[in-house]
């Protein structure tokens, strides 16, 4: 073991007495932190398992944490980087920590709180063992600045704690099936398996002193070369980002001792902690990555814990103070419980919680189960199962991040834009010059984190065998909406920070090349217009001409460009952008029973699946709606959609919002509140819908929906328009961002706005009170 590892925990005795030694000065709350409170989720009984797990996290580590029945502690290890050598997204670990004397005894009042201002679970229980009363107080916190899990006790008699590690990964494993978008699907053959796919065991550290922990080395890399070569992009990408990667863990504590190597026990002593540093390293080889993680713990270790503690918390303070929602029913009788209106609005920050513990990694949030997943039912892979596998589909990824600039979250989005505008750009960029022989970029709907097709999606013929070098499956094959969106919402970022290097090195360059794609790929006909043929409507109308989503896309995006500073573009950008918004074709419409509506296309056929791709226009495109002309289309097209619902990524509520439709947005989004999963005991663990549990699609949809009930900006002008679909039986307490760094905070109690403040005073001017 590294001597200074031992020597720095050594030190931390010290360090951890003075700590809780000195009487913590309890400052008031302010009135933010005690309407916060009120969403804690607090429990009074200890869980039967993992379904009874608490999220919590530092935005690239993530937690299930339980107590067990019998006092243990448990709790699952996710991180966002954790890809394993069959490129899926495992699991870190598992570690169960038991204490003597049991924390569980007879007559416990037992309470474990999820303490959203602080990001902690607290965890007590009093009660008697004997004849003597007792106190026992743990707290498990993400440290948010630094990659390492605490586990703090502060008892009124001496306790031990003694963490064991618990792998299930003990050998070598074959899936017995492969999930859509694994690396060697194969829909042809049983279980999809084009070949074996072996899981590797995980190792546990032999041989040190003080510390025990264990790792997970793709000595292999499955796959990744099959998946280049077939689409004919080996000479693009020469390094393989799955061999060689090395993630696991340590667990170290004070005054402990090793009994095994896959246990740790501490002295028993009223106050205590075990930490649980997390790494992930690549390319690395196990010895190189055992050093790096102990020199990580004495680095860590050597900052005052103290100062980390509160550095940690004051991060949480700055995250809760960036935005706010804080909504209760104005009848006064209701307990929350039964008050819809807190239901929504619990929901909302439990959400955004879960976003913040996994929004800071090195990849973007995996729509299904982000790094919070569990063990459920006989599906193989244990913990580290996820229906749809480890690929990521641009409609799904996408939506937990459409709330995030109201919300002022701008950290969170730097992953979702440095996967999609940076790398999956590069390789889509090559990828296109290579297929068509032009220049621009098309991004497609489903790809794995370096930017490639999934292999089944693509097919097993290789690129230089075909004439067409598109995808093979008929699914998504010309859903080309994703490079669009990510404009949009790029330009978006920019609106609300106003980043100039942003908008000139990442937004101009995808900009100018996903529109490029679409006026070279496009022919026009003799009036000069684009014939989008052959396209499709999202994953639903797979045979049309001029899509909804790719055209609205395609207006919105033009119009937008033209109207930045001239001082930040260019003459012959600008140039380019006139004349291609010329070429667009009309948006799309149809007859209703209603009157006119929006179409999912020109042309339309062959329905595949139950998307409303009719309503882009409406939402993310923005050209139809509150404040827009003709807003009856998008009535009209809503009223006749040919799906409905509100769960999973459907976005109906979304749509109601952005069409000023009050009740049906507030019944739609209080029946999406309470739709979690009922076989997890957290009220915010939804799904698994069409996806896995906790879906963030449902999630995400939720947050953007009932942040429109409440606020909406004009993204082609300054307008600022609030309440265009809020309850006038809804209170609420809210603080949102604007475009032009524009903070907006005020309360609404019974239809009436009060202590509105606007930031800057000058944008008061822009703001819009709707009637409901």
């Amino acid at each position: 073991m590294n001597k200074n590892l031992t020597g720095i925990i050594a030190a931390g005795i010290l360090l951890i007495t003075i700590f809780f030694a000195c009487k913590t000065v309890k400052t008031q709350p302010t009135e933010n932190q005690k309407k916060l409170t009120a969403y804690n989720v607090i429990w009074d009984s200890p869980s039967i398992d993992h379904h009874g797990s608490m999220p919590i996290g530092n935005g690239d580590i993530g937690l299930n944490v339980w107590v067990e029945e019998n006092g243990d502690i448990c709790f699952y290890i996710g991180k966002t980087d954790s890809w394993g050598d069959n490129g899926r997204l495992l699991k870190v670990g598992k570690v169960r920590v038991k204490f003597s004397p049991s924390i569980i005894f007879p007559g416990t009042e037992f309470k474990q709180e999820l303490d959203l201002k602080t990001g902690t679970i607290q965890i007590n229980s009093v009660g008697k063992i004997g004849d003597k009363k007792v106190n026992l107080s743990f707290q498990l916190w993400v440290d948010a600045n630094n990659p390492v899990i605490h586990i703090t006790q502060e008892c009124s008699v001496p306790l031990s704690m003694t963490a064991n590690i618990e792998l299930w990964r003990t050998k070598p494993y074959s899936l017995p099936k492969l999930e859509s978008s694994d690396l060697m699907e194969d829909r042809s053959k049983p279980g999809s398996l084009h070949q074996p796919v072996i899981v590797e065991p995980d190792r546990l550290i032999q041989d040190t002193k003080d510390y025990i922990g264990w790792y997970h080395y793709n000595k292999k890399s499955v796959g990744f070369d099959l998946n280049m070569k077939l689409q004919g992009l080996s000479e693009f990408i020469t390094n393989d980002p799955i061999l060689h990667r090395t993630f696991g863990a340590i667990i170290t504590g004070i005054k402990a001792k090793r009994t095994s190597d896959k246990s740790l026990q501490t002295e028993a002593a009223k106050l205590g902690r075990l930490n649980v540093y997390v790494l992930t390293q690549q390319p690395s080889k196990p010895e190189e990555w055992q050093k790096s993680i102990e020199n990580l713990a004495v680095n860590t270790e050597k900052k005052s814990f103290t100062n980390r503690k509160k550095t940690h918390r004051n991060w949480w303070t700055a995250f809760w103070n960036r935005s706010w929602i804080y909504a209760s029913s104005n009848d006064s009788v209701r307990q929350p419980e039964d008050d819809d209106a807190f239901i929504v609005s619990r929901a909302y920050n439990l959400q955004r919680f879960i976003d913040a513990c996994a929004g800071r990694g090195n990849y973007p949030i995996k729509f299904n189960g982000s790094i919070f997943t569990v063990p459920t039912g006989d599906n193989p892979g244990d913990a580290d199962y996820r229906r749809w596998g480890p690929g990521y589909w641009w409609q799904n990824t996408r939506l937990p991040y459409l709330s995030m600039c109201a919300s002022g979250d701008y950290d969170l989005m730097q992953p979702f834009f440095k996967m999609y505008a940076d790398e999956v750009y590069q390789l889509s960029k090559k990828r296109t010059k290579k297929y068509f022989g032009f220049d621009g970029v098309y991004f497609p709907e489903c790809v794995y984190f370096w930017g490639a097709n999934f292999i089944a999606t693509y097919g097993l013929t290789p690129y230089e065998e075909r004439e067409d070098p598109l995808q093979e499956s008929g699914w998504h094959k010309w859903e080309w909406v994703s490079g669009l969106e990510l404009v949009y919402m790029m330009l978006d970022y920019y609106d609300y920070t106003l980043d100039k290097e942003f908008l000139q090195h990442k937004i101009l360059p995808v900009a100018n090349d996903v529109l490029r794609f679409f006026d070279n790929y496009y022919k026009t006909n003799n009036k000069g217009q684009l014939v989008m043929h052959p396209s499709m409507a999202c994953e639903t109308w797979w045979d049309c001409t001029n899509p909804m989503p790719e055209l609205a896309g395609l207006h919105s995006i033009t119009k937008r460009l033209a109207a930045l500073p001239k001082n930040l573009t260019s003459e012959p950008d600008r140039k380019f952008w006139s004349e291609l918004s010329v070429k667009l074709p009309e948006i799309p419409l149809r007859e209703t029973p209603s009157g006119i509506a929006l179409a999912p296309a020109e042309r339309f056929e062959n329905k595949q699946n139950v998307e409303n791709p009719e309503l882009y226009a409406v939402f993310p495109f923005r050209l139809f709606g509150v404040g827009m002309p003709n807003p009856e289309y998008g009535e009209n097209a809503l009223e006749h959609r040919w799906d409905k619902g509100h769960f999973g990524w459907r976005q109906d509520d979304i749509f109601m919002a952005y069409l000023g439709l009050t009740e049906q947005a507030k019944n739609g989004l209080v029946s999406r509140a309470k739709n979690y999963d009922k076989t997890k005991r957290f009220p915010a663990f939804w799904g698994p819908n069409y996806d896995w549990t906790p879906d963030q699609d449902h999630g995400g949809t939720l947050m953007k929906a009932f942040q429109s009930m409440l606020l909406q900006t004009d993204p082609y002008s300054k307008k600022i328009y609030l309440t265009p679909a809020w309850p006038k039986d809804w209170d609420v307490d809210f603080k949102l961002h604007a475009p032009y760094k524009t903070v907006i905070e005020g309360r609404i109690i019974k239809g009436k706005i009060e202590n509105l403040k606007v930031t800057p005073e000058s944008r008061l001017q822009d703001v819009i009170i709707k009637g409901n």
